[in-house]
């Protein structure tokens, strides 16, 4: 695997995982450090933009990161679970907002990517 597709691969996993682990336990982690990891999450997303997503994948990804940026603007709804199972509700919009996190600056970077490619057809 070449060099940039290996950062790629492990920036994206890399970047779930820590969206993940930030959603499980952003109760229990404030100040600065919130801060400095909110950071990592943008810069893994930027490269992950930039090196995961290539070509045929751009459209397929734009549609899949709209879902889940969508998704984590209406995950408020989600909190009607804590009435069933306790914090259930909670533990999912505060995962999906991490992740959009993540995969926001990802969108950016691959939609100016399309945008660039497209100009350079005409």
């Amino acid at each position: 695997m070449a060099m940039t597709k290996r950062v790629g691969h492990y920036s994206f996993l890399g970047g779930v995982l820590l969206a993940v682990v930030l959603g499980l336990f952003s109760a229990k982690i404030s100040g600065p450090t919130t801060s400095i990891l909110l950071l990592v999450l943008v810069i893994l997303g930027v490269i992950v933009g930039f090196l995961n997503v290539t070509g045929k994948e751009m459209t397929e990804f734009l549609i899949a990161a709209i879902a889940l940026i969508a998704m984590s603007s209406v995950s408020a709804t989600l909190v009607v679970i804590d009435q069933y199972i306790p914090n259930l509700g909670t533990l999912f919009q505060s995962i999906l907002s991490f992740i959009a996190i993540f995969v926001a600056p990802a969108a950016l970077v691959v939609a100016l990517k399309t945008i660039v490619e497209l100009a350079e057809k005409e």
